[in-house]
């Protein structure tokens, strides 16, 4: 949601969202920038948004607006900062240290503020590695399609084929290190097909979640992410399964008619787990 418009942000705290973004930077002119962060302060210190994590998408740590973003809406005590064209370990970690200095300036725990990097750049997608192994307080690598276009001089088209190697590459840099990684924006508002098919591709990628600019979208990519009762079904039973053969010793084995080994017990527990975080166990 823009920073600027309270309103919208108003909106969003209602949505089947599980986080809202209050944007400081792409969706703010530059002469409205003194006016989102005042506003998303407000917002954070006054709307009840739920469940819904709070989150602050700041301009970039080398724009110079960065600092003020921080020291502005840290007191609102927002539960994380999105840190967008994240391209060093080192840019990162310097934005992480001014979040941390400001936290402890207003007596609140800098580990509890989570950190969301966005990948977007060249030089992002190439130092990748050491972007993800900052560690805590980073949680979530988000790949940012259109701006590394830019950066690279690609050619957007809809099946992104364009940027497949470095949307690719974040995901195996976030499970790596532990982090989610969530899929790119999808622009056309009225194209929902559209949607869940790059949703559905997104997943095959394994990427947990998806950003989103619209509540229309929503209940495509919650649909999308989450997973169905069949899914659930079936990794219930192969974990029972698992479960079963473990205590007799037995590693790998078949459920009908297909083997089951350690990869494909790691699949189930991983949609239990996603169907535990989305609500459905």
């Amino acid at each position: 949601m823009p920073g600027d418009s309270l309103r919208k942000i108003e909106k969003g705290a209602q949505l089947p969202a599980d986080s809202i973004v209050m944007d400081l930077e792409d969706a703010v002119a530059p002469g409205n920038k003194a006016l989102a962060r005042r506003t998303t302060h407000d917002a954070l210190r006054t709307l009840d948004f739920g469940r819904r994590e709070r989150l602050v998408r700041v301009n970039a740590w080398p724009s110079g607006y960065f600092q003020d973003d921080v020291a502005e809406t840290i007191a609102g005590r927002p539960d994380g900062y999105v840190i967008p064209k994240v391209s060093s370990a080192e840019d990162l970690s310097a934005a992480r240290d001014f979040i941390a200095a400001q936290a402890h300036r207003h007596g609140l725990d800098a580990g509890a503020i989570a950190l969301l990097a966005i990948v977007e750049t060249a030089r992002g997608v190439m130092n990748l590695r050491e972007i993800a192994q900052l560690g805590p307080p980073l949680q979530a690598l988000i790949f940012g399609a259109d701006d590394l276009a830019a950066d690279i001089g690609a050619v957007r088209t809809p099946s992104s084929v364009e940027v497949l190697y470095a949307r690719s590459a974040v995901v195996i840099a976030a499970a790596a290190n532990a982090l989610q990684a969530i899929d790119i924006v999808f622009f056309d508002l009225n194209d929902l097909i559209g949607l869940e098919e790059e949703c559905r591709f997104g997943r095959q990628l394994g990427y947990t979640g998806k950003m989103v600019i619209h509540p229309r979208q929503l209940d495509v990519v919650n649909r999308a992410f989450s997973p169905t009762a069949e899914e659930i079904a079936r990794a219930q039973r192969i974990a029972q399964a698992a479960q079963e053969h473990a205590a007799e010793g037995v590693g790998a084995f078949a459920l009908d008619g297909r083997m089951v080994d350690g990869p494909i017990i790691k699949q189930a527990e991983r949609v239990l787990m996603r169907a535990r975080a989305a609500g459905l166990l």
